[in-house]
């Protein structure tokens, strides 16, 4: 049996529904009160009707909109409440209208967790009194009716307000009634503001459901990640340790990144271990594939031996900490052979008519090494559980961030649940989903379990693809419940494109990485050191794969990337639009091989231009056309664009701009505009 810690779910008995209550004969079906004539439609943010929330970072503002109508031509009144889920107290926002019914209000989350929000709507009689009484009075009517409706709509108000505001609105009542003077200087007080404080909102309507938005930290959001393999942190060729990896971390930081992400570090089984190049007959010496995780060693639960003790690897964290460095680790549900859940929990797996356990196929490559968890037997409760307790084992340790592997081959009830146990105790952790696959399943991880995902930035190569690529990222509602986390490789994904392209390709993939993603990431030093050879033609597996052998880097390489990804994080670092998905636009560039595309704040106090060559081979020349008023750039004065690679400063001038990017000198230009400002002093200088 679970222990009761465990929240799993649970068979529920079918409702029994009651009969509907009598009604007067003729008139069966009535609504409750068919006097409330508000229509609440296509509110936003709403993930799958509400059965996902939207994500935000603390500090983030949750734009809400919805569709708020009725017949006929009564004024509407418009309101947003939210609070979070600890709060019992609502606030209240009221919406603003835009066009075609449409109506807008904003809140900034400001605690990780979960928000609640909703719309509300009524129909408003002062405010249609009101705009009716203008147009009588322009008219020259009379409209000493028309005062007596005001003066008891506003003594209606007063039956609803208490103490101060009831004496104030009485008053006006008696003042409306002294006749159009008095009148006017009732209507130009602030008695608006004390009918909207005190409508009257029995036949209001609500949206029909509360509508959450789940808030993370700030790393959710923006973050720079770096993986390497801790057994190849050691010299000479020797498998390294966590100690060895301590030394590495002024070189990971000092390129400034934040997040620093390791494959399994678990015990690695013996049957069926992987040699180097995946051969499937390794020598005694060679460490096997991380991801065949379990040997008389332990499981997940465990530590490489060679790698050191958890207590070592405590000792990582928090110099790792010191150095600005948060640690990620792999969660990988699966298991060697030796894995001691083969023996203590057989039934967590599927097994073949000879008895033998089921290792994972992906016809006709096999992969005797791994054996994965049947998510349908029996003992699916006991199996989750256990699951569930590997991620809070690293949690207790000090670990907040995890890369998941191969999510989309586990049920989406699973994510679900886990993670909704996870968070519910830290909200803090941040879960990023390794799924390579369909649109609607990585769409679906991200709704219900991940707080970023990886996505198919690696294959898309040439500016349409990117543009057509990125919009569908930032438009409703992917933009809502997705966050990606953008790698040109990984040790899985060595592309055509950066094994044929050379160092400018290499260039390319990290500034369009770093500048269209606030969150990205690199494998390294396979990337910051150009590691571009295939094991074979037509393969995306590295020569000589980190991922069954020990490889020595040189990391002081005279060749290496560190200069320019050190410069590109401090960019990012300095520029708050570089650090959300918010605020993309594409622009021409009148060449298909530059890609062109701004990101600002809402304010637009911070403008960011990026430039990319995506051809590695040849020099592209093009002009950018600029839609300078919605950067908040004024067309009639020059602007200053300041090249942030370099350092170059350039005085443009209208919305086209000529840009020449050649593979000898640069790949990319990254400039913040400057825009061009008069003083009080009557002269001018750049903001």
């Amino acid at each position: 049996m679970l222990a009761g810690k465990y929240d799993l779910p649970v068979a529920r008995a079918p409702v029994k529904r009651r009969p509907a209550a009598s009604s007067p004969p003729g008139l069966q079906g009535l609504p409750a009160d068919g006097r409330k004539r508000v229509v609440i439609e296509a509110v936003s943010p709403e993930i799958d009707a509400g059965r996902f929330p939207a994500r935000r970072t603390v500090g983030e503002k949750v734009t809400v909109e919805a569709d708020v109508f009725a017949d006929g031509h009564d004024a509407l009144a418009c309101v947003m409440r939210y609070r979070h889920e600890s709060a019992p107290e609502w606030t209240e926002v009221p919406m603003t209208a835009l066009v075609n019914d449409r109506w807008r209000a904003e809140f900034t989350v400001t605690e990780l967790g979960h928000y609640v929000f909703t719309v509300e709507g009524w129909i408003d009689p002062f405010e249609t009194w009101s705009r009716q009484f203008a147009k009588r009075v322009e008219a020259g009517q009379d409209v000493t009716q028309e005062l007596e409706v005001a003066a008891r709509l506003v003594e209606s108000a007063a039956a609803r307000a208490s103490g101060p505001e009831a004496a104030k609105l009485m008053a006006y009542a008696a003042q409306l009634r002294k006749g159009k003077a008095a009148a006017a200087a009732a209507l130009a007080s602030d008695l608006a503001e004390l009918m909207d404080r005190n409508a009257d909102r029995s036949r209001s309507v609500t949206h029909g459901r509360d509508l959450r938005v789940f808030v993370e930290p700030e790393r959710a959001r923006y973050s720079s990640w770096y993986e390497m393999f801790p057994r190849s942190a050691g010299k000479g060729g020797k498998h390294g340790t966590f100690r060895d990896v301590e030394e590495w971390l002024p070189y990971i930081s000092g390129m400034g990144f934040d997040v620093l992400y390791f494959p399994p570090i678990h015990p690695i089984g013996r049957t069926h271990r992987k040699g180097a190049n995946n051969n499937p007959l390794a020598r005694p010496d060679e460490p096997g594939s991380p991801w065949a995780i379990g040997s008389e060693e332990g499981g997940h639960k465990s530590v490489h031996p060679q790698l050191g003790t958890l207590d070592d690897f405590r000792r990582l964290l928090k110099v790792a900490g010191e150095h600005g460095l948060s640690i990620a680790l792999d969660i990988a549900f699966q298991c060697s052979p030796d894995h001691p859940y083969t023996k203590e929990h057989p039934e967590w797996f599927r097994h073949r008519p000879d008895g033998s356990i089921q290792y994972a196929e992906n016809p006709p490559k096999k992969y005797e090494d791994i054996y994965p968890f049947d998510f349908e037997c029996e003992a699916w409760p006991e199996l989750w559980a256990e699951l569930l307790s590997i991620v809070e084992f690293w949690i207790d340790q000090g670990v907040k961030i995890f890369r998941v592997d191969n999510p989309h081959t586990k049920p989406f009830p699973f994510w679900e649940w886990l993670a909704g146990e996870i968070k519910r105790e830290h909200p803090e952790v941040i879960l990023l989903s390794e799924a390579f696959t369909r649109p609607k399943v990585m769409y679906r991880l991200a709704k219900a379990a991940f707080s970023q995902s990886y996505t198919y930035f690696a294959w898309r190569n040439t500016g349409w693809e990117l543009t057509q690529y990125f919009t569908e990222l930032r438009s409703a509602p992917v933009r809502e419940f997705l966050r990606p986390n953008l790698w040109p490789n990984t040790p899985d994904i060595l592309t055509e494109y950066l094994q044929t392209g050379g160092r400018p390709a290499f260039s390319a993939r990290l500034v369009l990485a770093a500048t269209l993603g606030a969150s990205y990431g690199i494998y390294g030093p396979a990337f910051e050191l150009c590691e571009n050879r295939a094991k074979e033609p037509g393969s995306e597996e590295y020569l000589d794969s980190e991922k069954y052998q020990i490889r020595s880097w040189n990391r002081d390489s005279p060749d290496s990337l560190r200069e320019l990804i050190t410069l590109i994080n401090n960019v990012r670092r300095e520029n708050p639009a570089l650090q959300s998905d918010k605020g993309l636009m594409f622009h021409p560039t009148e060449n298909d091989q530059i890609v062109a595309y701004t990101k600002s704040t809402d304010d637009l106090a911070d403008v960011v231009l990026t430039v990319v060559n995506v051809d590695p081979h040849h020099r592209q020349i093009g002009m950018v056309t600029l839609p300078l008023e919605a950067l908040g750039i004024d067309r009639d004065r020059s602007f200053q664009a300041h090249e942030l690679l370099s350092g170059a400063r350039y005085l443009w001038n209208g919305p086209r701009n000529y840009v020449e990017l050649s593979p000898q000198t640069s790949q990319a230009q990254i400039f913040r505009f400057r825009r061009r400002i008069r003083s009080e002093h009557d002269f001018e200088y750049f903001l």
